[in-house]
């Protein structure tokens, strides 16, 4: 203690020390003090009357306020309806013709079927051209359905007649004189169970490389959504989506065993966060290199051209991860990025595409979930007393 005490007082009365004398068990004067005594007097001065106990108001005892970092508390994790299953990613080629690629779409469905898979996911915008000036002509009326939307048309009945849960990826909706970037999630009865619109616009402005504003023709969506599956709890989020983590966060506190974006990535973006990772995580012994990409930590081992693992805030939420991005086309006007990704809750790539179309089978296994949080305890270990996550929508229901 006594080493501790003459290292923080060498500190000057730096702010970490007026921290630590907040957290003291007793009141201390925090008027300013300076080296003009020894260490060893100016601790006698300051320290010698601090009386350390099990009752005191310590950073120990913070920890039993975890459950505070959350209002309202999370939600235990739901017994999911199945322990083992598997996840069909269809990473899709997209054209300006609408009925190709709902056929198209419809033949990826059911070829993940047939390869074992119960869940499937679709691209973002897998339509339609990702463009403004496309957004309105290939918006459909989902709330009308039929004929008003061939797209969730199509999504419902592969469901129902394959008996499979689909998170149909996203598509232009429009309701009344608003447009929306929306995911539908069909239930095995091939009824629509949920609906998600993209919460954060994709607006962004890098000069000389890209400049991309949904706001101009899209409405940002208002509702976190989550929901119960013959698979489990899902979270929905859109592509812009995965770089606000609070959204993530509130998900896993919901009690969700795994999150799904759908999402397309552009050629800009991905470089950029690619450089900078060279001034980011390295370790030479393993020859690792932590790579920020949104929202994701994609790890590359000895720099491949493959992505060999991705952490994300998995590693606080610890649950499952989804992405399905569509196939890289380098003739269109916006070039998506490609590499759609199972993550794993311990942050553990499962699988994962190169840019290419593609379809991947993975394994999700529920059983691990409580194991992992056991590894690590984060909700266990929050400082409730310090900061907090307030989940709105959840709050104004109570």
């Amino acid at each position: 203690m006594k080493s501790a005490v003459s290292s923080l007082v060498r500190s000057n009365n730096s702010p970490i020390s007026r921290t630590l004398l907040y957290h003291s068990s007793k009141p201390i004067s925090l008027s300013p003090f300076f080296l003009s005594n020894t260490p060893k007097n100016l601790f006698n001065q300051r320290y010698q009357k601090l009386q350390f106990s099990p009752n005191s108001t310590s950073i120990m005892a913070s920890l039993s306020k975890s459950e505070q970092a959350r209002e309202p508390p999370a939600l235990p994790l739901p017994s999911p309806p199945l322990s083992k299953f598997k996840i069909g990613l269809c990473q899709l080629s997209v054209t300006p013709d609408k009925e190709r690629n709902i056929k198209h779409a419809r033949k990826a469905i059911e070829e993940a079927a047939q390869k074992g898979a119960q869940l499937v996911l679709l691209p973002e915008i897998w339509n339609s051209p990702y463009s403004n000036d496309s957004f309105p002509v290939y918006a459909e009326d989902i709330d009308a359905g039929g004929d008003a939307s061939p797209s969730t048309a199509m999504l419902s009945e592969v469901a129902s007649r394959l008996k499979i849960t689909i998170v149909g990826g996203s598509i232009p909706e429009r309701c009344g004189d608003k447009l929306y970037n929306t995911c539908c999630v069909f239930g095995t009865d091939g009824k629509l169970k949920a609906k998600h619109r993209k919460i954060h616009l994709f607006d962004i402005d890098i000069p000389g490389k890209i400049t991309f504003m949904e706001s101009k023709t899209l409405t940002a969506g208002e509702t976190p959504t989550v929901v119960d599956t013959d698979v489990g709890r899902i979270g929905i989020g859109i592509c812009y989506d995965i770089r606000f983590t609070e959204l993530a966060m509130i998900y896993a506190a919901r009690g969700a065993h795994l999150i799904c974006y759908p999402g397309a990535f552009n050629m800009t973006t991905g470089p950029l966060h690619w450089e900078l990772s060279q001034r980011a995580s390295c370790s030479s012994s393993n020859e690792f290199l932590a790579v920020p990409c949104a929202g994701l930590w994609i790890i590359r081992k000895n720099c491949p051209s493959t992505i060999e693992a991705v952490k994300t805030y998995v590693d606080s939420v610890t649950l499952y991860v989804a992405t399905c991005s569509p196939a890289r086309d380098p003739g269109a006007d916006y070039v998506a990025w490609g590499h759609s990704t199972l993550v794993g809750p311990f942050g553990e790539v499962l699988a994962t595409t190169e840019h290419e179309e593609d379809i991947i089978i993975a394994e999700i296994d529920y059983s691990i979930l409580e194991q992992r949080r056991a590894n690590l305890p984060f909700t266990k270990q929050r400082r409730g007393d310090l900061y907090k996550l307030v989940d709105i929508q959840r709050l104004s229901s109570h």
